[in-house]
């Protein structure tokens, strides 16, 4: 038999190891031994310039005739801390301070430049002030702190020591014009991370205009923030001196009707939020579990407002919440707000409670207008609005309903007599009142008794209306209140006479309803909102601006 032919192994080509024999294990070929070496030779080189920089910094810093006067503070409280030895001053004060005056204070970093490798500028903020600041090397000053500040993040707390100066010119783009600040120390007490979700100056512009899509540009061409990204990041969005001055204006109000109240002799009230049975004969309460059975949270404080009156407290007032479950997604309502309301006693008719309103009402506009100017003009320079029209005390027009739905019919609109007025009709009654009356401000008096809750009491002219009015801010309602019923009997027959009747027996009613078979005297009410009067005062779009966190049938977050 012939002998077989031996297979003849192919050639490696050039730059490739040959074929391993038979049980060798094969190893890199020279152009992977090639590239190993250059890795190490490039390791080697990033190793050689990482210890060279660290030794240039290690000399740098031993060098540095700054050290110990900036850096990042250890985390006050859970470390040891030494405070500056100045007394921290308010930057209310500097723009008073004499050229040269050494201060300390604690502020945030709105945002750091660097001009040169010599030269870096701040723009700090504390609270509706900012002042610039300027840090520049010298003998006494080190490049190494002059980068350290320009590289702040913005919205970095900090705290700085340096000299107030008085700059060359006017710096126009902080509220401290005539003052700068010369760094001399400065600490990082709080860092913010680099990206922020919304930026602050986003959050001092308006919202994009009504029906508008989230990014429309705003005057200036920039994007606008919408909304609902403001709200998904509200503790930034309430860092603006923008959403300040609104919450300001908010404590205002509040501290103002607080205040007419406490002159007057009012007693202040904390009624239950947490109710056994759903009151006041509406639907719109929102249902919770209570241990093993149901309970609701309040509507207002209606109810216990009135008990009072009966027990024998003559005028009663309360600043609290007030939850209403209505599927309403607007501009101008809310799922829960702050309540102001009052109830108090009369003598011979129930306009000497009208008059009371309307003068605290005046109270707080007044209020508003000196006390509270710098935060009212701050945020009508950003929502282009007209200044607030007001009558004068005891000249605040009360219209009856009838003259009301004279005058819009006179403007076009078709309506009965006894027909409740739409949102459209509110404004364009609010702008036909302005016309007439020169004021943004009025009332509506004696509406039809079919369109007011159960308790309202019936009018003695006509009938078909009754002794209820409501408070109007340029054509928007932010008050309804009505002389109550405050006798047993008439109280029992007006609920019965609803449709579907209510039982004033029922476990929701009858410790309401018995309140009264003990002699209770005449007496009138209200129930303002309070974002809604911050809303309509400075021209808002929206009164989910006016509420720290709110509440509305879409959110409940954050």
């Amino acid at each position: 038999m012939a002998e077989e032919a031996k297979e003849i192994p192919e050639r490696p080509k050039e730059g490739e190891a040959a074929a391993p024999k038979d049980g060798e294990e094969k190893g890199p070929s020279k152009k992977a031994l090639k590239k190993l070496e250059k890795e190490r030779e490039k390791a080697e080189k990033k190793r050689l310039q990482t210890e060279k920089d660290a030794a240039a910094k290690a000399a740098a810093d031993a060098n540095d005739v700054s050290k110990g006067d900036y850096g990042d503070s250890p985390i006050i409280g859970s470390a040891e801390y030494t405070a500056p030895g100045l007394k921290r001053v308010d930057f209310s004060t500097l723009g008073e301070l004499e050229d040269g005056n050494e201060v300390a204070v604690r502020c945030v970093v709105r945002n750091a430049r660097s001009q040169s490798a010599k030269l870096a500028f701040l723009e700090l903020r504390e609270g509706f002030h900012t002042i610039q600041a300027v840090i520049a090397a010298s003998e006494t000053l080190s490049r190494q702190m002059v980068k350290f500040v320009a590289s702040i993040n913005p919205e970095s707390v900090v705290d700085v020591i340096g000299l107030v100066k008085e700059p060359k010119e006017p710096v126009k783009s902080a509220t401290i014009s005539n003052r700068e600040i010369h760094i001399l120390k400065i600490w990082v007490v709080a860092k913010a991370e680099p990206q922020l979700p919304i930026q602050i100056d986003d959050a001092e512009r308006p919202l994009p205009a009504e029906g508008s899509e989230e990014g429309a540009s705003g005057d200036d061409g920039r994007p606008l923030v919408g909304l609902n990204t403001r709200l998904d990041n509200r503790v930034l969005d309430l860092r603006s001196m923008l959403n300040h001055a609104i919450m300001g204006i908010k404590g205002g109000v509040s501290r103002l009707f607080e205040e007419f109240m406490w002159e007057h002799g009012f007693q202040q009230i904390w009624s239950p939020k947490i109710l056994g049975a759903a009151t006041e004969g509406g639907s719109n309460v929102f249902e919770l579990k209570y241990f093993n059975t149901s309970a609701y949270l309040a509507q207002s404080p209606q109810f216990y407002k009135q008990m009072l009156i009966a027990a024998r407290y003559k005028r009663v007032f309360e600043v609290g919440p007030v939850f209403r479950a209505e599927n309403s997604n607007t501009a101008r309502h809310l799922t829960e707000f702050v309540g102001l309301d009052l109830e108090m006693e009369f003598n011979e008719h129930y306009h000497e409670v009208l008059d009371f309103l309307e003068d605290m009402v005046l109270h707080i506009f007044n209020g508003l207008r000196t006390r509270y100017k710098k935060e009212t003009d701050l945020v009508r320079s950003v929502y282009k609005v007209p200044e607030f029209q007001l009558p004068e005390s005891g000249k605040v027009p009360r219209i009856p309903f009838s003259e009301g739905i004279k005058m819009l019919r006179e403007a076009g609109e078709e309506l009965s007599d006894y027909d409740d007025l739409t949102t459209p009709q509110e404004k364009l009654l609010g702008k036909l009142v302005l016309e007439k009356y020169h004021t943004d401000f009025y009332t509506l008096d004696q509406f039809p008794l079919s369109i007011r809750p159960f308790y309202t009491m019936p009018s003695g002219i006509n009938p078909q209306n009754s002794n209820s009015y409501d408070l109007f801010m340029r054509g928007q309602e932010i008050m309804s209140g009505a002389q109550r019923v405050h006798d047993y009997e008439l109280l029992c027959k007006r609920m019965r006479s609803f449709e579907p009747p209510l039982d004033p027996e029922s476990p929701g009613f009858r410790s309401y309803t018995s309140a009264f078979k003990y002699g209770c005297p005449p007496h009138a009410g209200g129930g303002f909102g309070l974002e809604r009067i911050v809303m309509l005062w400075l021209g808002l779009p929206n009164v989910r601006l006016a509420s720290l966190f709110p509440r509305d049938p879409s959110r409940i977050m954050p």
